[in-house]
C-alpha cells in the first residue's frame, strides 16, 4: 500500500519564476479564450510517429504524422467545411478518427462526428460512418455505419485492424442503449457484441476484449462480466447511480495481466484502488495506492506488459511511477523542467524510445515536449497558447477555511501578477475579489494548472477565490454526503464563509467583492447576492438555474444532460424531493426571490443550451427587472451550456471586464462613483 502526499508546495517554492512587474499591460482576452493552437499528439504504438492536429490553410484542423526519427511530416487527412476531432492509432500504419466543426456552436451543428480511417501516409483513406442521417439512398452507395456510431476512450492492443466502437440507440431523444461493435477498419464490416442485458457503457480490457458493462435499472447499476472463454456474462457487482454507500467499488480499468483495479471507500472516507477478485467480486483489504486528503481521481498508465503506475487528481495532477525505469524518467524530466507538472504519456511498445510530455503549471499553459529515453533529451514539441507568457500570470495558493458547523472547506485563491503569496507579516492586499463558483455541483472545480478564465480576472488586477464547497467531489464521502439537499442552504453558507475568510485574511476588499459562476454556479450567485447582499456588489451569472423545480418542470430537450432516470431517482437524493422537500425548494427558489436582489446583475445564456434552457434565464430577467434596472442581459445565438466558440468567449469575458470595473473597480482603482 502506498499513502502518498501532494509535492505542490515544494513545486511551486523550488522553482518559482520572477514576479511580473506591476502595471505591465495584461494580454488581450483574444489570449485566453481563443482555441488553444495545439491540444496534444498522439504517439503511434511503437512510439516512432506523432499523430497531431495542425492548422491548414483552409483554416480547419488538420490530421498530421510526424516522424519522430527523422522529423519528416505526412498529411493524413483533412476537410474544408470540418475540423480533425478526436484521433486513435488502430496500429504502427493505420489511424481512426472523427470530426467536430469548432467554427459552429452547437445549436448550428447539423453534423454528427462521422469516423473516418487512413494509413499514416493519406492513403487507403476511407469513411465507415455517416455523418448524417440520410433519407435516400443509392443503390451505388456503400454502406456505412449510422452517425450515431462513435469511437471507444481506451484502444486495446492496437496490433490488428480491429477497433471497437459504440452504437448508442435513441428512444425518441433519448439514449437508451449503447451497443458494442467490432468494427474492421479496413473493410468496413461489424460485428455487434451480444450481451443479456441493455448496457449503457462498456470497458475493454488491455488486449481490447469487451469484459465488463454497466446496465441500469431504478437507479441501481449493475456492472456484468464477460468469461474471455466462453463469452458468458455475469453480474459483478451493483451499486446506488447517484449516491455512493461507501461499500461498493467502481471499475478503474485492466492492467496487462488481466487484473482489474477498482476504487472504493471501503470504511475510509477517502476512495482509494484496489484489486478486484472476478472470482468472488470482493476487492482486496489491502489498497494498492491512497491518495492523502483526495478521493482517488484518475487512471492505469501502463505499456503492453505491465503496469507502469497510476495517474491521479491531488492538488494537481501528478503519477505514482511502479516502475522504476519510468521513475528514473520522471525525475529526469523534472530535472530539466524544474518549473512545472510533467505528465508523461508511454507508448504500448516495450521498446520505444520516445514519450510525449505534457509541461504545465499554473502561470504556464500547457507546452509539449518529446523526450527520448536513449539520449535523455527533450525537444520541444508546441505551446497550447502562444500568446501567454508565465511572467505576466498571476499564482495560484492552494488554502483551506473553517465553515460555520466546523467543516473544512478547501479552496483555490488566485492573486493577481506581482501579488507576493500570502504570508506572515505581509501588509493585507485588500484586493477587489471575484468568487467564482463552479457547476456541477457534484464535482470539482479547481485544480492547481493554468485556467483561462481565472488568469483572466487576475491579469485584471482581481482575486480569485474558488471554494469547493460541500458537495464537491474528490474531497472524500463526508465533504461530498454534507451537501445532500443543501442548495441555497449549508452549500450557500460554505461561499458567504469563504468570502469573509478572504476579507478576514486581508485578501479581498470587503466593499469590492463581486460573485460569480456557471451553472450551479450560476444559481448560488443569485442565491448569494438574495442571502448575503452585505458580501456583494455585483453578481454574474451563466447559464445559471434559476429554479430547482423548473428542473423537473420545464420542457428539456436533452436526454443525455438530464435523463427521466436522473430526474426520479438522482434529483430526488441531491437535491429535493419535489413532493415532500416542496417548501425547501420554494424557500431556495431565486426566480421567486427575485425581487430581493438590488446589486448589478450580468445574465448570460445560450439559446441551444439544453442542460438548463434558456426559459431559466428569460423568466428570471423578467422578475428581476421589475424591481431592478441595473440588470446586463446576453443571449448567445446557437451557444449551449458553456461556450463553444471563440468570439463569444472573448465577447463575454470583455464584457464582464468592463462589468467588473464598473461595480468593484480594478486592481488598481475603485469604481467611479
Amino acid at each position: 500500500m502506498r499513502i502518498l502526499f501532494s509535492f505542490f508546495t515544494w513545486l511551486l517554492c523550488a522553482a518559482m519564476p520572477a514576479l511580473a512587474a506591476p502595471g505591465a499591460t495584461p494580454p488581450p482576452a483574444s489570449a485566453f479564450f481563443n482555441n488553444p493552437g495545439f491540444t496534444g499528439g498522439v504517439l503511434s504504438p511503437n512510439g516512432r510517429f506523432l499523430a497531431a492536429k495542425v492548422a491548414a490553410r483552409t483554416d480547419r484542423d488538420a490530421l498530421v504524422v510526424v516522424d519522430l526519427d527523422d522529423n519528416s511530416v505526412s498529411k493524413v487527412a483533412g476537410f474544408i467545411d470540418v475540423d480533425i476531432g478526436n484521433v486513435q492509432w488502430v496500429n504502427d500504419e493505420r489511424l481512426l478518427f472523427d470530426t467536430v466543426d469548432r467554427q459552429l456552436a452547437v445549436g448550428a451543428m447539423r453534423y454528427a462526428p462521422g469516423l473516418y480511417t487512413a494509413l499514416r501516409d493519406g492513403t487507403m483513406f476511407r469513411q465507415l460512418a455517416e455523418r448524417t442521417n440520410p433519407i435516400v439512398r443509392s443503390g451505388n452507395d456503400r454502406r456505412m455505419l449510422p452517425w450515431h456510431t462513435y469511437m471507444m476512450d481506451s484502444v486495446g492492443k492496437q496490433d490488428s485492424d480491429f477497433v471497437h466502437v459504440r452504437n448508442i440507440l435513441f428512444n425518441g431523444t433519448q439514449p437508451e442503449a449503447v451497443e458494442l461493435l467490432r468494427l474492421n477498419t479496413t473493410t468496413g464490416h461489424t460485428t455487434r457484441v451480444p450481451a443479456p442485458f441493455t448496457a449503457i457503457a462498456w470497458m475493454l480490457d488491455h488486449d481490447g476484449e469487451p469484459r465488463l458493462a454497466t446496465s441500469r435499472d431504478e437507479g441501481v447499476l449493475t456492472v456484468w462480466l464477460r468469461d474471455r472463454a466462453s463469452g458468458q456474462w455475469r453480474p459483478l457487482t451493483t451499486l446506488k447511480a447517484y449516491v455512493n454507500d461507501g461499500k461498493s467499488f467502481y471499475p478503474l480499468g485492466f492492467g496487462p495481466d488481466g487484473t482489474l483495479y477498482a476504487t472504493s471507500h471501503q470504511g475510509r472516507d477517502h476512495r482509494a484502488v484496489h484489486t478486484v477478485d472476478l472470482a468472488t467480486g470482493t476487492i482486496s483489504a489491502m489498497p494498492v495506492l491512497i491518495v492523502k486528503d483526495f478521493d482517488f481521481t484518475g487512471r492505469l498508465v501502463a505499456n503492453g506488459q505491465r503496469l507502469l503506475g497510476l495517474r491521479y487528481l491531488g492538488e494537481a495532477y501528478e503519477t505514482e511511477w511502479f516502475d522504476p525505469g519510468f521513475k528514473a524518467i520522471q525525475a529526469d524530466v523534472d530535472a530539466q523542467l524544474p518549473n512545472t507538472i510533467n505528465l508523461l504519456t508511454v507508448p504500448r511498445s516495450l521498446d520505444a524510445k520516445n514519450v510525449l510530455v505534457t509541461a504545465f503549471s499554473d502561470a504556464q499553459p500547457k507546452v509539449y515536449f518529446i523526450y527520448n529515453t536513449a539520449t535523455r533529451k527533450l525537444s520541444r514539441a508546441v505551446l497550447a497558447h502562444e500568446q501567454i507568457s508565465a511572467r505576466t500570470m498571476g499564482h495560484q495558493h492552494v488554502v483551506s477555511y473553517t465553515a460555520r458547523d466546523g467543516l473544512k472547506i478547501p479552496a483555490m485563491l488566485t492573486l493577481p501578477p506581482g501579488v507576493p503569496a500570502p504570508a506572515a507579516g505581509q501588509p493585507p492586499a485588500r484586493l477587489p475579489m471575484v468568487v467564482l463558483v463552479h457547476g456541477g455541483p457534484y464535482a470539482r472545480g479547481s485544480r492547481w494548472e493554468w485556467d483561462p478564465e481565472v488568469q483572466f480576472l487576475a491579469s485584471r488586477g482581481y482575486a480569485v477565490l474558488q471554494p469547493e464547497f460541500r458537495g464537491s467531489t474528490g474531497f472524500g464521502r463526508r465533504h461530498f454526503a454534507a451537501g445532500l439537499k443543501q442548495w441555497g442552504l449549508a452549500m450557500q453558507d460554505d461561499i458567504a464563509d469563504g468570502t469573509r475568510w478572504a476579507i478576514a485574511q486581508g485578501h479581498a476588499d470587503p466593499a469590492r467583492i463581486c460573485i460569480a459562476g456557471g451553472d450551479y454556479g450560476g444559481y448560488a450567485t443569485l442565491m448569494g447576492l438574495i442571502r448575503d447582499p452585505d458580501l456583494y456588489k455585483c453578481g454574474i451569472s451563466q447559464s445559471g438555474i434559476t429554479d430547482i423545480n423548473l428542473m423537473y418542470t420545464g420542457h428539456w430537450r436533452s436526454a443525455y444532460d438530464l435523463p427521466q432516470e436522473f430526474k426520479r431517482y438522482g434529483m430526488p437524493q441531491l437535491i429535493g424531493d419535489p413532493v415532500t422537500d416542496a417548501e425547501q425548494l420554494k424557500a431556495t427558489s431565486p426566480l421567486l426571490q427575485a425581487a430581493r436582489i438590488r446589486q448589478p446583475l450580468l445574465l448570460a445564456y445560450g439559446t441551444a443550451d439544453q442542460r438548463v434552457p434558456l426559459v431559466h434565464g428569460t423568466r428570471f430577467r423578467d422578475a428581476v427587472r421589475a424591481t431592478n434596472k441595473n440588470v446586463e442581459w446576453i443571449e448567445y445565438q446557437h451557444e449551449g451550456h458553456g461556450w463553444a466558440l471563440p468570439q463569444t468567449r472573448i465577447d463575454f469575458w470583455t464584457r464582464v471586464e468592463r462589468f467588473l470595473a464598473r461595480n468593484i473597480g480594478t486592481g488598481a482603482a475603485a469604481p467611479t462613483p
